[in-house]
């Protein structure tokens, strides 16, 4: 049974409604979860509110002590939580992994807190006057995760926001509830004090009782850009800050230059891994000159051999799409491509895989000839599928870059150090990868994003999570000495 978790405690929910967790491998039924209204989402808000002043007294050192103790028991759970992702998500045990990795990289680094949180101070700032910044914790926080990542998202913003001293409400998506709930078995067994970390699940009243609710001061959101946008704007009608991270379309750029054997694979990985369910996953691809020729049959190659099945089986390089919805709408905009013009060097619409006819699968999809006026161009697919445009010169390239609307994530591939600079000087994205397929940050490093693939302006990870999740005081101090000698 789904349950939240709330003031320290595991509660069923009251909701009426719930929605059944399929495994999108096999169809099989997981669980059932509740769909929380916005009572309970507000008791678990008030909660959080309770427990605050309380919780931002205990000293950071005290408080990262159980990011120490959350570490040991998300290594001790590392292989456990990663079958649970796979199962209900549907990404390989490969994938998993690494997203569990990246989920304890940030656990690690918010335990830097005591350093990452510091103010700083100047002595006579005017004569006999010092002035001082310190930071503060915000508040309560709120965690709305997203479902291609139920392990990991959470994790670029909950172990931030307890180390600088705020507690916390997080929302998984109801789609993949189960791996938090795994989690907050470990959290639960760190005995924090009770509401100062709160797990609420439901769908989109839940999100807007978050986001009208009094107490919750900040929020944190990854999903689609349009509800990236609602979030932002909702949040800042209530007064609440809000990192808001959208979608993506994001273009990999091929010179002549380029190893086109490292290329290919990386590229291939880049836009097939997670089934293409991944902010990051490259969807055009642009070739520069001779690129052309050999990097399509290189992608070709590779597109056709990528094993699609369950990623529990060891063989699979490839799983399935979240929902057979999801699969609909990636096979329908394929379906378009090909109206628009497009051909279908490797075609993965309504594949056979054996053992497995029920589950959610697209093999990978790879598209030659796409007009640049058709409007799957700038559609994000969100599944595996990867189109193929052919410029002139790296001028050309950067120019088709910088006409989407998205701003997640561009990558070039060269051997030209001067190249690269003015690539990656002139890619107005958030997140650039030189000779890589997927620019994903490292936890010591903020997840950018620009335009639509980002609202806000204080990004997840990193520094920006310490700035995110504290606020600035300014103390200015004098002291005459005069008034001393009255004491």
């Amino acid at each position: 049974m789904i349950r939240n978790y709330v003031e320290g405690q595991w509660r069923p929910s009251g909701a009426p409604s719930h929605l059944p967790v399929i495994n999108p491998a096999t169809a099989e039924e997981l669980a059932r979860v509740p769909l929380s209204g916005a009572g309970e989402v507000e008791q678990a808000a008030q909660a959080a509110a309770r427990a605050f002043p309380s919780w931002r007294r205990v000293p950071v050192m005290d408080r990262v002590q159980y990011l120490f103790q959350l570490k040991m028991l998300l290594e001790q759970s590392f292989e456990e939580i990663s079958r649970i992702i796979t199962t209900e998500c549907g990404k390989t045990l490969a994938e998993s992994r690494g997203e569990m990795r990246r989920a304890i990289e940030n656990v690690e680094m918010a335990c830097a807190a005591p350093a990452m949180a510091q103010g700083y101070n100047t002595e006579d700032i005017a004569s006999g006057i010092d002035e001082i910044m310190v930071r503060q914790p915000v508040g309560v926080c709120a965690i709305i995760a997203p479902f291609n990542f139920p392990g990991m998202i959470p994790f670029w913003f909950l172990p931030y926001a307890l180390a600088c001293g705020n507690t916390v409400v997080v929302k998984p998506s109801e789609r993949v509830p189960l791996t938090m709930q795994r989690v907050f078995d470990l959290i639960d067994a760190l005995k924090l004090p009770a509401g100062v970390v709160n797990l609420v699940n439901g769908g989109r009243d839940a999100v807007n009782a978050l986001l009208d609710s009094p107490v919750i001061r900040a929020i944190s959101f990854v999903g689609s850009s349009a509800t990236a946008q609602y979030i932002y704007s909702r949040a800042a009608a209530s007064g609440k800050r809000a990192q808001c991270q959208g979608g993506a379309k994001n273009p990999v750029v091929v010179l002549p230059d380029a190893d086109l054997a490292s290329a290919s694979t990386v590229i291939a990985d880049s836009a097939f891994g997670c089934a293409g369910q991944r902010c990051l996953a490259t969807s055009l691809a642009i070739t520069v000159g001779a690129a052309r020729k050999p990097f399509t049959e290189a992608m070709e190659a590779k597109a056709r051999e990528r094993t699609t099945g369950y990623g529990l089986d060891e063989a699979t390089q490839m799983g399935p799409v979240i929902t057979p919805e999801s699969r609909a709408r990636i096979e329908s905009l394929v379906d378009q491509a090909v109206r628009d013009g497009a051909r279908p060097v490797v075609d993965g619409r309504h594949p056979d895989i054996p053992r497995y006819e029920k589950g959610n699968f697209v093999r990978p999809t790879l598209l030659e000839g796409l007009p640049y006026s058709s409007e799957i161009v700038r559609t994000e697919i969100f599944g595996p599928v990867l189109s193929m445009h052919h410029v002139d010169n790296i001028d050309e390239a950067i120019a088709l870059v910088n006409t989407g609307q998205y701003g997640n994530q561009a990558c070039l591939f060269t051997s030209s150090g001067a190249s690269a600079r003015k690539f990656r000087y002139e890619a107005e994205v958030g997140n650039v990868g030189i000779n890589v397929g997927v620019a994903a940050p490292v936890a010591a490093f903020p997840f950018s994003g620009a335009r639509e693939s980002f609202y806000g302006d204080l990004h997840g990870q990193g520094r920006d999570a310490f700035e995110f999740f504290t606020n600035k005081k300014v103390i200015v101090e004098r002291w005459p000495k005069e008034w001393s000698r009255v004491f």
